[in-house]
């Protein structure tokens, strides 16, 4: 989907924070994890899709993840919040889509997860379904978003690269006065330090002042404040975060609220309108609950709490990275009433980077 000259934000060296990126710097760096989109263009006014992420390819009602989800501005739509922060954990994929198409998710969620093997007898599902509004590029209203979109996209997921910017749920969406949309990265740690893995994955739509790495790009371009956009201010960003590090839902909540120190790199300032939401969970087998088996406190490995802080660190840095990629692999789109979300230009981000003494070069420059 993503036009030729669009890139990933460390093909143009653009590499922020300290710790490394896993094989595909993307949330299917953590074992088990899955992605999958449906992206739908239709007509001149519909611009949306479906993204899933599934924790591991079984049954999740019968292998539950333990999670957590913490709410940075709680201006939004989150089904399945309640009983995630209640129980911590995951019994249903992850699927994100626009605001007026969550409850079609939810409800083709819940008929795919009692269609599955073994659930022949479950009687309540907790769908996990989040949104942000893309009704600027969208005609929203038409509700575009079905069932089948739903099962296609859960069929359709797969590990490794994963597909970034105007597609699946991020199709229609803005961030940060561009185009916006789906972005991934990940971190690994260093072995002493645990050797584990984290993967976020965002959709981006939330206002803000543009910063990438530091460098102030809106501030630089004319946009001074963040509030001069040329889109409706508000939108949302939800933040999904995997980790193989054997957490339980206290830690993974702590995760899942550094989340935001990352959106705020980018020039997120979490204004009025926006729903910010991160949900993080762990893959580690050791803290699966596994449906017939029983866990003791014996049995559930213990991580200290200075140990987190590699884990906090990797979180704020993919988030970040994660965002630039969403933004880098946006294509410039036109759809519901004319309007045009224009791709972040690249070349003049370069150059912009160059000025401030920032290495960043197009890959053939960097041959």
């Amino acid at each position: 989907m993503a036009a030729e000259g669009r890139f990933r934000a460390r093909e143009l060296g653009i590499e922020p924070g300290v710790l490394p990126p896993g094989p595909w710097n993307a949330i299917t760096d953590v074992a088990d994890v899955q992605v999958g989109h449906v992206t739908l263009v239709e007509g001149d006014d519909v611009r949306t899709g479906v993204t899933v992420i599934r924790p591991h390819p079984g049954n999740l009602f019968r292998e539950k993840v333990p999670a957590a989800i913490a709410v940075g501005n709680g201006f939004g739509k989150l089904l399945g919040l309640s009983q995630v922060e209640e129980l911590g954990e995951l019994e249903t994929p992850i699927v994100l889509t626009n605001t007026l198409s969550i409850f079609t998710a939810a409800d083709a969620l819940v008929d795919y997860m009692l269609s599955r093997p073994g659930n022949e007898d479950v009687r309540s599902i907790n769908p996990v379904v989040a949104e942000c509004n893309d009704g600027w590029l969208n005609d929203i209203r038409k509700r575009a978003v079905r069932k089948e979109h739903v099962w296609a996209a859960l069929e359709q997921s797969r590990s490794g690269p994963v597909e970034e910017g105007a597609v699946g749920a991020g199709t229609g969406m803005m961030a940060l006065g561009w185009k916006g949309g789906i972005g991934t990265a990940s971190r690994r740690l260093p072995e002493k330090q645990g050797g584990w893995t984290v993967g976020v994955l965002v959709l981006a739509n939330y206002g803000g002042f543009l910063t990438v790495d530091g460098v102030p790009v809106n501030r630089s371009w004319g946009l001074s404040s963040g509030l001069e956009t040329r889109t409706p201010p508000g939108g949302s960003a939800i933040v999904v975060i995997a980790t193989d590090a054997p957490l339980l839902p206290r830690e993974l909540r702590r995760l899942a609220q550094r989340a935001f120190l990352g959106l705020a790199r980018t020039g997120s300032f979490m204004q009025h309108g926006s729903g910010d939401y991160a949900i993080a969970f762990s893959t580690h087998p050791a803290v699966r609950r596994r449906a017939g088996t029983e866990r003791t406190l014996t049995s559930v490995p213990f991580v200290l709490h200075e140990a987190l802080n590699p884990l906090f660190l990797a979180v704020v840095e993919a988030t970040e990275e994660a965002v630039y990629n969403a933004l880098l692999k946006a294509e410039t789109m036109t759809g519901y009433r004319g309007r045009r979300g224009e791709a972040l230009p690249i070349d003049r981000l370069v150059e912009l980077g160059r000025s401030m003494g920032r290495p960043w070069r197009r890959p053939a420059e960097r041959r």
